[in-house]
């Protein structure tokens, strides 16, 4: 393996951009759905963006989403193709290229033509590719973009045409109407997206009109209130809620009798006598009568006398005077009170006038309450340019917004006017002309969604959604409230409808092939967009005499096309037939919140009409990704960092896990912190790769030190090691690979990064802390090769779990831990996921988690005394009545307790009564919702127990207060401590954490006092090896020289401490007086007043120490030769030579020294490589 930098120096997007590269050359993606082509397909479905824009963090995100799944799957034994498809029809690009072109109407399109109007939307659908491909790449998703779908495409356009097709001879297409916003000027119905680009604030006049109804004894009118007068004509029917209550009044003025919402009773007009209105004289002179806050208003509810109040649903059915008389034809089924929730008090009087052909509600209630019928045609008055048609004879040519004065005069006329006055309003205008739209009724084609409304409600059963909520609330109660879908509009560039009709209307033709239109219209066809098919005919099969069939002019609604992507991307029934049936539905979609009402419900309306199940198995929906500051993230606010800044600072592996490891992946809005991605790299990669550092350096070590190559030990020989933390990360490892397998089976993402966060800290901060000697080699080669090899296998395992959430992080480590393994794979992403093959040592994994907890609680008690961890403690007392983990932590796991607590001594203790009493105290987050009003008896009950009743409870697991049955979730049991008779605090103290408890003795000891000293010589030297600016592998050798008055007491601790300095600093500690000539000090620091002592401490480079009557031998007595010899050995590269020596098995033959005869040295005879080395073989 290669030697790697410190963590602050290492650049995790430049690396990322290698990565790229390496996987570029690899041509990776392509090897990996090579490498699984035999195996069973994976079915995800892509849905598709429009290419006219540049890619957002929710597209990034929902990116992610499908790409780690994908990845995983694939990685599971799955082969799962991903191609990127476009969504390139409909308004977006019409919009488009209307701003580049200047066009208005729909008369300049005519005019231009419709090919050329055509062919320009298709110039432009993949303006954006490049970006998108180069922003999706980026971020790590692999995915293919050289053989993407468009829906432009002619396969996908024929696949349309037979969706729809089969929809057609299943019954559930009809012709009816569609009310959509509607530009007068332009001629033509306008997109809601459309719609909703220009709004401006508009005074309209707001009249009260009264309809008597017939029959009534108290002849009583109905008061509906309106905004638009020239809706008025149309008139059909009036409306109610059938929850609201009614009320029946008098006016006390003029006699008149109205029924309005008992809310809105405050709104109708008051009108005064002559007597309230006049002034009255006071004193002389002419003074204005008080009035009311609610006369104020113009409103006043005392000029009204209550007769009678009911409930709205008793007004229905009953039949209304028509103010106009244009549809009498209707009178059987129209001018009668109907119900619905839209009704609403915030405004108007309770009771709303309902006009089919100009509003959306309107038509939707008057066909549910069978005023009309939805597949028959109904009467539009207003015609293309906004007028009124001849059917409306007052005032037939009139704009409809200039007709509001003279209708008004004429409601007044007929007496029906109750008052009039004015509103100002938001209201839509068309962004093309400037003028006011209107809604109008439109002839569409519809899908009959009502009639397999059921069916939905059953496929949406047979899907599993993450989170479920989203599934069983808000798309059930989507499904439940589906209505039919009007699948046509009226534009040009779009996939064309398929029906050609007679002019008589009497016969229709649905083509779903390319081959049926060539066959009976006898045309060639080869492409099927309106201009290369509008001018194409059908014979009639009626004869001759009635001609031929033409297509209707509309185009398919955008969320159909996409809708229809599971059949339409791979062109089936026309090809890939099989593996279509043998794969739908799908395996795994994934889309934003928003999606519900879109591309989920079209996918789930189409796939139950055709097939009758729904069009995938598993969603993951994913809720919308704010500004910091709660907004919607806004180019115009530059609320929010771009996303390629975020990316090329801290790298797309951050920005992944910043995204999945938030509510955002659960239906939740995440308000978008550039911090928190920095949080990541901080927080889970840096810890990462020390670890990952670690290994390297110490691998490395080996060679440096002149041992064989480090090569990982298999994994069955590591399954053998007796060393607890070899077997305690082994099981982690295996307990991160069952969770993450747990949880990505359950599409789970939001789960893995908390767990991977833990592991990653306890490898670090467990693993590798507590290991350190044995992986620097300090306690002989084999024991490091197998804690090296550990290591290693626990970060090969690591990469391989994380590489679908973290694609260039694990592959960048993995290129490099591979160099120490032959016959590995090229990439991290050709392997398999891990599976769960080794034995999970669940004992050990809980004694080590609680070993953690010793750990800090005896910190904790530390940092309370004023006892820092240099200051040596003698013993610690461990309180736990689980007999196996007082065997580990005073067993296996006590080195490592002492070592880190500087503590000589740990004794178990299972006797709870000796050091602690029990204490019993309610769950409350448990409890609280379940036991309501009963808390408060249940919550002293358990507070009062005994200790024999708690450790009865324990034992049972279960008991029984005011009739609640509590487990042991419900009660937590805290042991306190119980101090010995005549000892104080500051001599022994506790602590716990309801589970484990820790008694520490802080009386002082002289004896530990020499440990404590060396203590804090070893830190002052670590903290000095720093400040050279050495690495972990760098070896010098170290000197002490003591300074000031106790001289001797200060060298008779270090060699009383010599074995613990040594094991800690991985070489001896030699009095400055050994130290050689050749020696070179490298640095070099005074320390006074160092627990009284003051000292020198030297860093100098490894220097060669000579056996010199060994050397003198080699040449008989000759000191002239011996020193030459020494001279040449000195002069060599120390690294080099070591080499060489390591080649001959410790021996090198020199012959190279002019004049001096060819003599064998040998290492450890003649020579020592340091005077360390030197000193311990003197020692022995």
């Amino acid at each position: 393996m290669e030697e790697v930098c410190e963590g602050k120096f290492f650049s995790f997007p430049k690396q990322e951009v290698k990565i790229l590269d390496l996987w570029s050359e690899i041509k990776a993606f392509e090897t990996q759905l090579k490498l699984t082509s035999a195996n069973p397909e994976y079915v995800f479905y892509d849905g598709p963006p429009f290419a006219t824009g540049l890619p957002h963090y929710g597209h990034i995100l929902a990116g992610t989403i499908k790409d780690i799944v994908t990845r995983y799957q694939s990685m599971n034994g799955f082969h799962v193709t991903r191609r990127f498809g476009w969504d390139c029809h409909g308004v977006p690009v019409e919009h488009e290229i209307d701003k580049k072109l200047g066009i208005k109407t729909k008369d300049q399109v005519l005019k231009m033509g419709i090919g050329k109007y055509n062919e320009e939307c298709r110039s432009i659908v993949t303006m954006y590719v490049d970006e998108w491909e180069k922003v999706v790449t980026r971020v790590g998703r692999w995915i293919d973009f050289r053989n993407d779908y468009k829906t432009m495409d002619i396969g996908y356009m024929e696949s349309l045409w037979w969706v729809f097709g089969q929809l057609y001879e299943k019954g559930l297409v009809y012709r009816g109407f569609k009310v959509t916003p509607y530009s007068t000027a332009l001629k033509t119905p306008l997109s809601n997206f459309e719609a909703g680009q220009t709004y401006n604030d508009v005074s309209d006049p707001a009249l009260m009109v009264s309809f008597p109804l017939v029959g009534d004894p108290d002849n009583a009118a109905l008061v509906a209130w309106t905004t638009t007068p020239w809706t008025l004509p149309s008139n059909l029917a009036l409306c109610v809620n059938a929850n609201f209550v009614y009320v029946k009044v008098k006016d006390k003025v003029t006699g008149a009798i109205y029924i309005v919402a008992e809310s809105r009773l405050s709104q109708l007009p008051s009108k005064k006598t002559k007597a309230e209105t006049s002034n009255v004289v006071q004193d002389g002179k002419k003074s204005k009568s008080k009035r009311s806050s609610a006369e104020k208003d113009g409103n006043d509810t005392g000029s009204y006398e209550m007769l009678e109040k009911f409930l709205g649903s008793s007004l229905v059915g009953m039949k209304y005077v028509p103010l106009f008389e244009y549809f009498m034809e209707f009178k059987d089924t129209a001018f009668r009170v109907v119900s619905d929730n839209y009704v609403t008090d915030d405004s108007g009087t309770g009771v709303v006038h309902s006009a089919p052909a100009f509003g959306e509600d309107d038509y939707r209630v008057c066909v549910v309450s069978n005023i009309i019928q939805k597949g028959e045609d109904l009467i539009v008055a207003v015609d293309a340019d906004g007028c009124f048609t001849e059917k409306i004879t007052d005032f037939a040519g009139c704009y409809v917004k200039n007709a509001d004065k003279d209708i008004i005069k004429a409601v007044k006329k007929k007496g029906r006017l109750v008052s009039l006055g004015s509103i100002m309003h938001s209201y839509p205008f068309c962004w093309r002309s400037g003028t006011p739209l209107i809604y109008r009724a439109v002839p569409s084609w519809f899908i009959a969604v009502e009639t397999i409304k059921e069916k939905l409600l059953e496929s949406n059963k047979q899907t599993y959604w993450v989170p479920d909520y989203v599934k069983e609330k808000r798309f059930h109660n989507w499904l439940e409230n589906a209505r039919d879908w009007a699948v046509s509009r009226s534009r040009f560039w779009g996939t064309p409808l398929p029906i050609w009709i007679s002019d008589d209307r009497e016969e229709i033709v649905v083509i779903d092939s390319i081959n049926k239109l060539e066959k009976l219209s006898g045309t060639k066809v080869t492409d099927i967009h309106r201009h290369n098919i509008d001018h194409i005919t059908i014979q009639s099969s009626r004869g001759p005499e009635f001609g031929v069939l033409r297509r209707v002019e509309d185009v398919f609604d955008c969320w159909f096309e996409s809708g229809s992507m599971p059949y339409a991307y791979i062109h089936y029934p026309f090809e890939n037939v099989e593996l279509f049936e043998n794969n739908f539905p799908g395996h795994f979609v994934a889309e934003g919140l928003d999606q519900t009402r879109g591309w989920f419900y079209t996918l789930m309306v189409l796939s139950t009409a055709l097939f009758g199940k729904p069009a995938f198995k598993n969603l993951i929906c994913n809720g919308l990704v704010l500004a910091e500051d709660g907004k919607k993230m806004s180019k115009s606010l530059k609320n929010y960092p771009p996303p390629m800044d975020v990316v090329d600072d801290y790298g797309a592996d951050a920005l992944r896990l910043y995204l999945i490891n938030s509510p955002v992946v659960h239906a939740e809005p995440l308000r978008f912190r550039k911090d928190g991605v920095y949080s990541v790299v901080k927080d889970v990669f840096l810890p990462w790769y020390n670890a990952y550092r670690f290994l390297v350096q110490n691998s490395r070590r080996l060679e440096i030190e002149g041992f064989p190559p480090f090569v990982p030990v298999d994994l069955n020989s590591l399954r053998t090691s007796n060393n607890i933390l070899d077997k305690w990360i082994n099981s982690s490892s295996e307990s991160l690979v069952h969770f993450v397998r747990q949880e990505m089976d359950a599409y789970r993402l939001y789960t893995v990064v908390p767990y991977l966060l833990k592991f990653i800290d306890n490898l670090t901060n467990i693993y590798v802390r507590f290991n350190r000697k044995r992986l620097k080699g300090r306690t002989g080669e084999d024991d490091c090769r197998m804690s090296l090899s550990t290591l290693y296998h626990v970060l090969v395992t690591t990469c391989k779990v994380m590489a679908p959430f973290t694609p260039f992080f694990s592959e960048v480590l993995y290129q490099n831990l591979r160099k120490a393994c032959v016959g590995s794979e090229e990439s991290i992403h050709y392997y398999n996921f891990p599976c769960v093959g080794g034995e999970r040592e669940e004992r050990i994994e809980k004694s080590v988690t609680r070993m953690m907890t010793v750990i800090d609680l005896a910190r904790n008690i530390r940092e309370r005394h004023n006892k820092p961890l240099k200051t040596p403690l003698k013993k610690m007392i461990v309180v736990h009545p689980d007999t196996d983990f007082l065997e580990d932590i005073t067993g296996k796991l006590k080195d490592y307790v002492t070592e880190e607590l500087n503590i000589r001594s740990v004794f178990p203790c299972s006797d709870l009564k000796e050091y602690a009493f029990l204490r019993a105290e309610p769950n409350f987050s448990e409890l609280g919702k379940r036991l309501g009003k009963s808390m408060g008896a249940v919550a002293k009950a358990v507070k009062t127990m005994s200790m024999a009743d708690i450790e009865k409870f324990e034992r049972s697991g279960e008991v029984i207060f005011s009739g609640h049955c509590l487990k042991k979730t419900d009660i937590k049991i805290l042991r306190d401590f119980k101090r010995p008779a005549n000892v104080k605090e500051n001599e022994m103290d506790a602590g716990g954490d309801g589970d484990v408890l820790v008694i520490l003795d802080l009386q002082t000891d002289e004896s530990l006092v020499e440990a404590g000293v060396a203590r804090e010589v070893v830190s002052r030297i670590q903290k000095l090896r720093k400040k050279a600016g050495l690495e972990p592998t760098d070896i010098v050798e170290l000197y002490f020289e003591p300074l000031g008055n106790n001289k001797d007491h200060f060298e008779n601790i270090v060699s009383s401490q010599e074995q613990y300095i040594k094991e800690a600093l991985g070489s001896p500690l030699l009095h400055f007086s050994m130290a050689s000539p050749a020696t070179v000090i490298i640095y070099e620091e005074t320390f006074h007043g160092i627990s009284e002592y003051s000292f020198s401490i030297r860093l100098a480079r490894p220097t060669l120490k000579f056996n010199v009557d060994a050397v003198m031998d080699l040449y008989e007595g000759n000191q002239k030769f011996a020193e030459y010899l020494q001279t040449y050995l000195l002069s060599r590269d120390h690294f080099s030579l070591k080499l060489e020596f390591q080649a001959g098995n410790g021996k090198m033959k020199v012959d190279c020294i002019e004049s001096l005869p060819p003599i064998n040295v040998v290492v450890g005879k003649h020579f020592f490589w340091t005077v360390g080395e030197y000193y311990l073989s003197k020692a022995k």
